[in-house]
């Protein structure tokens, strides 16, 4: 899963973005990346370790909700269901 957020920039600055990816990793577990930043500036990765699927997917939809309750708009998404209403 992944879906990609921005957020309306205030004047004389950058959109920012939030990126969140859900995938398997070598092992068996699944693997949460966090990319944020300013659209042209630097960026940021944070990744996360989950067992289960089911955590993985509730850290994921956590996430993506707390970032729309920021006043982020989702621009993109692949292999995830539409974002509730916060």
């Amino acid at each position: 899963m992944r879906v990609l957020l921005q957020q309306r920039p205030g004047a004389g600055e950058a959109p920012r973005y939030v990126q969140l990816t859900l995938q398997p990793d070598l092992f068996g577990g699944w693997e949460l990346l966090r990319e944020t930043g300013q659209i042209g500036g630097r960026a940021q990765l944070k990744r996360e370790q989950y067992l289960l699927q089911d955590e993985a997917t509730a850290a994921f939809e956590k996430a993506r909700d707390s970032h729309l309750k920021r006043g982020f708009q989702v621009t993109f998404v692949r292999g995830a269901e539409a974002p509730r209403n916060p």
